[in-house]
């Protein structure tokens, strides 16, 4: 799992400033919560240290961020709107490479899982955790691609994020 998965999964609200116009601010908090450097390297490697205590400061450091956002007058769920529409709007340009490639790649993935389902292709024993994380690697990008052209709400994200506090 990459790093800013586990941050998203821990504090999501700083896992998605992050790239945003107020990265700065997010890692910031972040980086006060446990006392390291303000930068995305060191972030990267407190979170990927898998200290739970680590993982708590940031929960706490959310927490913070959101508070220290709304006292500034940033609206993130804007931000984040804003920038899925960006997404959106150049493709209104030209939606000829986006079409191709989303269609080329579903048709590949398409394929590849058929085979594999369907018992075409033996896996030796010997690859079977490298196909395994290819296979997980190919899935992830065919969901970016569905979420392009079809949306993903942030109240869908805060209904998966809630589910897997509660487990």
């Amino acid at each position: 799992m990459s790093w800013i998965k586990t941050l998203a999964a821990v504090a999501p609200a700083i896992a998605t400033a992050i790239g945003g116009p107020v990265t700065g601010l997010a890692v910031k908090i972040a980086a006060d919560a446990l006392g390291i450097s303000p930068d995305k390297e060191s972030l990267e490697k407190a979170i990927l240290s898998n200290n739970p205590e680590v993982l708590y400061k940031l929960k706490e450091a959310d927490l913070s961020f959101k508070l220290e956002a709304k006292k500034l007058g940033i609206d993130l769920e804007k931000i984040h709107a804003e920038d899925r529409n960006s997404a959106r709007d150049m493709a209104k340009v030209n939606m000829t490479p986006q079409i191709i490639l989303s269609t080329i790649y579903t048709a590949g993935y398409c394929a590849v899982l058929w085979q594999f389902v369907s018992g075409e292709v033996n896996i030796p024993p010997e690859l079977e955790s490298t196909f395994n994380v290819i296979l997980g690697v190919l899935t992830a990008a065919q969901t970016q691609i569905m979420n392009f052209w079809f949306g993903s709400s942030s109240g869908s994200k805060d209904k998966t994020y809630r589910m897997s506090v509660e487990k």
